[in-house]
């Protein structure tokens, strides 16, 4: 993730937090029902026509912003190249060629049978060595 992706994220997560604590101090409906009981100047706070101006707009300012940022951040991670396996995470490194034991006996020698394996008789395939002599 880059600087700007990870700045995005940040001030998205910092726009979700305002917008819970903004719906958070907002009254609701039946709020309106205690004044008729005498609490007339519950909604003196944030002035004369009450907090319902002044919370309402800055959570839909906050709230336009939350869905941009929504937007840019989808924009911005749709832009990364996801390795499709996992095999396309890992280093490339060149397999070295497998040997093979050279066949070539100099003139006049016999090629000796290998340690692994027993002598075996005319005409029979080679057999393995017994194990632990």
């Amino acid at each position: 993730m880059n600087w700007l992706q990870t700045l995005a994220v940040v001030f998205h997560v910092l726009l979700a937090a305002a917008i819970v604590g903004l719906v958070l101090l907002q009254r609701g409906k039946g709020a309106d029902a205690g004044a008729g009981f005498g609490a007339g100047a519950s909604g003196t706070v944030f002035g004369a026509r009450g907090s319902a101006s002044f919370l309402s707009r800055t959570t839909a300012v906050l709230a336009t912003l939350f869905f941009l940022t929504s937007l840019g951040l989808s924009y911005l991670f749709s832009q990364q190249k996801a390795p499709t396996s996992v095999f396309d995470t890992l280093p490339q490194q060149e397999a070295p060629a497998p040997t093979q034991p050279s066949l070539t006996v100099p003139a006049g020698e016999t090629p000796a049978a290998p340690a692994s394996q027993a002598p075996a008789g005319p005409g029979q395939p080679p057999q393995p060595a017994p194990a632990g002599k």
